[in-house]
């Protein structure tokens, strides 16, 4: 499923996000950069040692990556040239700034990634693993989020794909998707 925004398309896709080739690839990380399970694990599983050997210089330089943010690293032996490690929050109860910190990680990607002339990004569904965020209300930050930059003029990326995982997820993001952007 995809439409065009603007000179741009957003897309759905539902599979493994180490095999979807993008420019700029974006992982559900943690505050602390150390690597992970979920999707964090897999990126690191498929891309290889250097991205943590990476990440290990940024977090020694900054001391981590804030709830809302974001850093880049290449993308090791991933089908792209960076990976995107968002911190999204830990869901409460969609209160405590919950939205408005998941949107900023997807608004943080996309600034880095047009910084560094990535034309293509795909994201993975952020903070709804282990940090419990509810895919429904996550579905409709990403997909609201990514649209409006890509509505920017100054907008530079060509592509944005959501990839999800599993069939359920895919349901749920179609839904968002059609009452969102195509209706």
């Amino acid at each position: 499923m995809e439409v065009r925004i603007g000179a741009s398309v957003l897309a759905l896709w539902e599979g493994d996000i180490t095999k979807f080739p993008a420019d700029a690839i974006g992982n559900a990380a943690n505050s602390a950069l150390a690597g992970g399970g979920g999707v964090d694990g897999a990126i690191h599983r498929a891309g290889g040692p250097s991205i943590m050997r990476e990440l290990d210089l940024i977090l020694a330089r900054t001391g981590g990556c804030p709830t809302g943010s974001a850093v880049l690293t290449s993308a090791g032996k991933l089908p792209a040239r960076f990976v995107l490690h968002a911190v999204g929050p830990v869901y409460r109860d969609g209160r405590q700034g919950e939205p408005e910190l998941l949107a900023s990680c997807y608004r943080t990607c996309l600034r880095l990634a047009e910084e560094n002339g990535a034309k293509t990004v795909s994201f993975p569904s952020i903070s709804t693993g282990v940090y419990g965020y509810p895919m429904e209300e996550a579905a409709e930050v990403a997909i609201r989020t990514v649209a409006d930059h890509l509505r920017r003029p100054e907008c530079k990326i060509e592509r944005v794909t959501l990839v999800v995982f599993g069939a359920a997820a895919l349901e749920i993001y179609e839904r968002r998707f059609r009452d969102l952007v195509i209706s």
